[in-house]
C-alpha cells in the first residue's frame, strides 16, 4: 500500500529544517512497477537522504521517469510502499508541464513557493477589494514575515536570470518565450519554493553552457535531497553524490559520481562474469572426471558422486541488462570540394531585436565545428539560416563544390510532421527503392524493432525521434551534417555511440550543443558567439578553454591546463626567462590578492545592504506605512543587488582560481 501525504507542508514553512543531520528524507521499500505482462523494475528499496543529490540513470525506456512520478506521487507502484517524513515538501521539474501563458514570468516562478506566494494574492485581494479585518490582516502579516514572502520576487529574479532568462522579460507573459526558455522559468518555480525533495527530469535540456555551470552549483550547496535524470556526463559527475542506477529490473544505488558509478559497475560485472567462469570451469573438471572413469568399475563410485555434486552446483544467473546501445553509420556518398561553406556579413532579426550581426566564416572540409554560446545569441537561428529554413536580413550563404548537407533540427517537428506515418514509412521515403528488409535493417540499427517499425511518428518519444532522425541522415549519405543540439533526448549510451560515428565521419560537421562532454569529443575547432562580437578559435574544446586564460565554461580548467603544460614541457628556460618569469609572478602575488580582498569587500558591503533592506521588511506596518513608490524602488535595488552580487561572485572565484594557478605554477619551477 502506497503512503504518501497528497499535499504536505514544507518544512520551511514553519522554520523548521530536517537539513544537515543526514536524516531519511524519503524511503522506498519492495517498490515494483510492471506495465501488463512487462515489469520495468521490482525489489527496490533505497532511501532518499537531507544533503545528497541522486543521478537516475537508465537506458530509454528503463523506467526512470516512471520511478520519479511514483516518488512524486503522480503514478502509483503496482507493489511497494513509499514513506515520506512528515511535512517534507516535493518539488517536480516535468518536461510536459502546463502552465498559463498569460502569467507573467517572474509570477509563474514566484509560485513555486506556494505559501509565500498564497499570502500575497491573499494580502493583494484584500487591498484591491479594501476588505478590513484585522484578525486576517495580522495572520498574514506573520505569514509573510515567516515565509520572507516580501523578498520572493527579488529570489525568483535572481534565479531566472541566473538561468539565462533575460531581466526585461521577467514581466513579460510566458507564452512569449520560446520553448526553452519556459522550461526554464518552470525549473526556476521548483528552485525558488526550495522543497525539501527536489525531483528534475532531464533540466540542463535547453540549457547554454552557463546556465548548466550556474545550476551545478546551486544543486551543489542545495540542503535538501535531489534526484535528477539527465544524460549530461558531466553535469552528473559535477552534481551527483549518488547514483541510482535503473538495469537488470531493479534499482541499484551507488555511491559516487557517474565516472565512479561506471567503474564500480564495470568493475562488479566482471567479478560476477568470473564468479561465473569459476563455476563453470570447476563443472567442466567434474564432468570431465566423469567421462573419463565412468566405464571404470573401480572408479564408479567416485564418478557417481562427482555427477551428484554437479548437480547440486548452482551456475550464477547470467541478468541481461537492459541497455541498448544504437549503431550509427555516417558514410558520405562523395566527397566535397575543399572550401566547404562561406559565409559573407549574415545578419537577422526578430522584429526589432537583432539576433546576428555581421557573422562572417569560411568552412573547410573534413572540419568539426561547434558553435557556443548563451541561449539566445542566435546559434540555432544560424544553422537554420545555412539549412535554407530561414531567409537572413542580409548577407550571403555559398556552399562549395559538390555539398550535400543534411539537418538535424532542435525541434524534430521539423522534420517528423506527418504524425499519421510509422517509422517504416517515414524512412523508406527517403530510400524508395530499397528492399522491407534494408529499411528495417536500417531501423533495427537504431533500436526500432519488431513492431517498433511500425510506431507513428506521434507517438514517439523524444529518443526514439532522435534516432530515427540519425536513421534518416545515413541513408541521405551527405558530406556536410548540421546537428542542433543533437544529444538532447539521447541517453548516455546513445550520446557515446554518436561520437564514435561522428568522430570517424569523413564529412564536414557544424553543430550546437550545450553537452560540454559530448563537445569536447568532438570539436576541432570553436566559435563562440557573444553579444559584443564572436570568437573564433582553431583548435579543440579544452584548447580554447586552455586559451581563455580563465575559463568561465569550467572553473577547474585554470588549474587542470597549468599541470598539464607543465608536464608537457620539463626543460628548463633560460636564466633571463626564469628572472622575468619570476618578477611576473610575485607582481601577480601582490596584485591579484589585492584586487579579491577589494572584490570580497563588494561582496560584504552588498550583502549588508541586502540585510538592511530585510530587516525593513520586517519592521511592525511598514508595508502599509510605506508608500508603493519607495516598495518599488526597493524591488529594484534588491534586484541589482542580487545581479551585482552575482557577478562578484564570478570575479572573485577568478580571481582565487588565477591565484591558485600562479602558485602552482611557482611551485612547478621549484621540482
Amino acid at each position: 500500500m502506497l503512503r504518501v501525504p497528497l499535499q504536505p507542508l514544507r518544512l520551511a514553512d514553519r522554520g523548521l529544517s530536517l537539513y544537515g543531520s543526514g536524516l531519511s528524507m524519503l524511503a522506498v521499500h519492495r517498490l515494483a512497477k510492471t506495465f501488463g505482462n512487462r515489469t520495468l523494475f521490482q525489489d527496490v528499496t533505497f532511501e532518499l537522504v537531507a544533503g545528497r543529490r541522486y543521478g537516475l540513470v537508465g537506458a530509454n525506456g528503463s523506467g526512470k521517469t516512471t520511478l520519479l512520478n511514483i516518488l512524486a506521487g503522480s503514478e502509483p507502484p503496482s507493489d511497494g510502499s513509499i514513506n515520506r517524513a512528515k511535512n517534507a515538501g516535493i518539488g517536480v521539474l516535468r518536461q510536459d508541464r502546463f502552465q498559463s501563458n498569460e502569467q507573467p514570468v517572474v509570477e509563474v516562478a514566484m509560485m513555486g513557493h506556494e505559501t509565500a506566494w498564497s499570502a500575497l494574492t491573499e494580502q493583494a485581494s484584500l487591498t484591491q477589494t479594501g476588505t478590513v479585518d484585522a484578525s486576517r490582516i495580522a495572520d498574514l502579516q506573520d505569514k509573510l514575515a515567516a515565509t520572507e514572502a516580501y523578498s520572493l520576487e527579488a529570489r525568483a529574479s535572481a534565479v531566472l536570470t541566473g538561468l539565462g532568462v533575460a531581466f526585461d522579460a521577467l514581466r513579460q507573459p510566458l507564452g512569449r518565450l520560446s520553448g526553452g526558455h519556459q522550461l526554464r522559468v518552470l525549473l526556476g518555480q521548483v528552485l525558488v519554493g526550495s522543497p525539501d525533495i527536489m525531483l528534475l527530469d532531464e533540466p540542463t535540456n535547453h540549457l547554454d553552457i552557463l546556465s548548466i555551470r550556474w545550476l551545478e552549483k546551486f544543486l551543489s550547496t542545495y540542503s535538501g535531497a535531489v534526484v535528477v535524470i539527465s544524460h549530461d556526463q558531466r553535469f552528473l559527475d559535477n552534481v551527483a553524490t549518488h547514483i541510482l542506477d535503473v538495469d537488470y529490473g531493479t534499482v541499484t544505488q551507488y555511491t559516487g559520481n557517474y565516472a565512479e558509478f561506471t567503474q564500480q559497475k564495470e568493475a562488479a560485472a566482471a567479478r560476477m562474469e568470473a564468479e561465473a567462469d569459476r563455476v563453470r570451469k570447476r563443472i567442466d573438471e567434474q564432468l570431465a572426471f566423469v567421462e573419463r572413469f565412468r566405464a571404470k568399475a573401480t572408479k564408479a563410485r567416485q564418478a557417481q558422486s562427482r555427477l551428484r555434486q554437479i548437480e547440486r552446483i548452482e551456475l550464477p544467473a547470467v541478468v541481461r541488462t537492459s541497455r541498448r546501445v544504437p549503431v550509427f553509420r555516417f558514410t558520405p556518398r562523395r566527397s566535397s570540394g575543399r572550401d566547404v561553406l562561406q559565409v559573407k556579413e549574415l545578419a537577422k532579426s526578430y522584429g526589432t531585436k537583432p539576433v546576428l550581426s555581421d557573422v562572417s566564416l569560411l568552412v573547410r572540409r573534413s572540419e568539426r565545428l561547434a558553435i557556443i554560446g548563451a541561449n539566445g545569441i542566435g546559434k540555432s537561428t544560424l544553422l537554420r539560416i545555412l539549412a535554407g529554413r530561414l531567409e537572413a536580413d542580409a548577407g550571403t550563404v555559398r556552399w562549395g563544390h559538390a555539398v550535400s548537407m543534411a539537418y538535424f533540427p532542435q525541434n524534430h517537428l521539423e522534420l517528423l510532421q506527418d504524425s499519421r506515418l510509422s517509422a517504416l514509412d517515414y524512412l523508406w521515403g527517403f530510400c524508395p527503392t530499397a528492399t522491407t528488409g534494408t529499411v528495417r535493417s536500417r531501423l533495427g540499427l537504431v533500436l526500432f524493432s519488431g513492431d517498433d517499425v511500425d510506431k507513428r511518428l506521434g507517438v514517439l518519444s523524444g529518443g526514439e525521434a532522435a534516432r530515427l532522425i540519425f536513421a534518416q541522415l545515413t541513408v541521405q549519405e551527405p558530406n556536410v551534417l548540421l546537428l542542433d543540439e543533437p544529444t538532447n533526448h539521447l541517453d548516455v549510451e546513445a550520446i557515446r555511440a554518436l561520437v564514435s560515428a561522428l568522430r570517424t565521419y569523413e564529412g564536414t560537421l557544424l553543430f550546437v550543443s550545450h553537452d560540454r562532454w559530448f563537445v569536447s569529443q568532438l570539436a576541432t575547432r570553436v566559435i563562440e558567439l557573444r553579444a559584443d562580437g564572436r570568437r573564433d578559435y582553431p583548435g579543440s574544446y579544452d584548447e580554447y578553454v586552455a586559451s581563455c586564460g580563465d575559463d568561465h565554461l569550467d572553473s577547474d580548467a585554470v588549474l587542470r591546463r597549468a599541470k598539464e603544460a607543465r608536464s608537457r614541457t620539463r626543460t628548463r628556460p633560460q636564466a633571463d626567462e626564469v628572472t622575468l618569469a619570476q618578477r611576473r609572478r610575485k607582481n601577480l602575488l601582490k596584485t591579484l590578492p589585492q584586487k579579491r580582498d577589494a572584490v570580497l569587500c563588494a561582496i560584504e558591503e552588498l550583502e549588508s545592504r541586502k540585510q538592511a533592506i530585510s530587516a525593513m521588511y520586517c519592521q511592525p506596518d511598514f508595508f502599509r506605512d510605506t508608500p508603493k513608490e519607495r516598495l518599488e524602488q526597493l524591488r529594484l535595488e534588491q534586484a541589482e543587488l542580487e545581479r551585482e552580487l552575482g557577478s562578484r561572485m564570478e570575479e572573485w572565484e577568478r580571481l582565487e582560481a588565477e591565484i591558485a594557478a600562479v602558485q602552482s605554477e611557482g611551485q612547478g619551477e621549484h621540482h
